[in-house]
């Protein structure tokens, strides 16, 4: 099974998080080291002062070509993707990100280690029982989808 894990930059669990799945020996995409020696995409490669950007200004910067190639990376290990994690706190990439997959009909898990605001539309993503609070329980929703339930599309 291939997971995509979708979070945050600013996330402190994330590089655990990766690290737990593939230490139970799961294949992870990770987009802050897409491959091994790639750190992945930061807007900060294209502009140093990306913060300030106006909305002209970001438009530009998603014609560069660094944010093609990350956009295309993420894109191409998404559609890849059996399934997608998204660790919580994060950010609007990431919810796109779990979005598009539960789109496409693959299984979304959503993980809340900390007290977080309650969200009503995380149900979007998949039944109330794919919200995992911890990460063995996220590990053992991963190891409960079989073959059939992804070919059916869904957890």
């Amino acid at each position: 099974m291939y997971i995509y894990v979708a979070s945050s930059w600013r996330n402190g669990y994330h590089e655990g998080v990766v690290q737990a799945l593939r230490d139970q020996g799961l294949s992870v995409y990770d987009f802050r080291h897409p491959d091994e020696n790639d750190p992945g995409f930061s807007w900060r490669d294209i502009a140093a002062e990306w913060k300030d950007w106006c909305p002209a200004e970001w438009r530009e910067g998603l014609k560069h070509p660094i944010a093609q190639a990350g956009f295309t990376s993420d894109k191409n290990a998404l559609d890849k993707a059996d399934c997608v994690v998204l660790v919580l706190p994060c950010g609007r990439s990431a919810h796109l990100e779990a979005g598009y997959a539960a789109g496409l009909n693959k299984p979304v898990f959503t993980l809340a280690l900390d007290q977080c605001e309650p969200e009503l539309m995380v149900l979007l993503l998949g039944p109330a029982d794919n919200l995992c609070t911890s990460l063995d329980e996220l590990i053992a929703r991963l190891r409960s989808i079989t073959p059939a339930t992804l070919a059916q599309g869904g957890s």
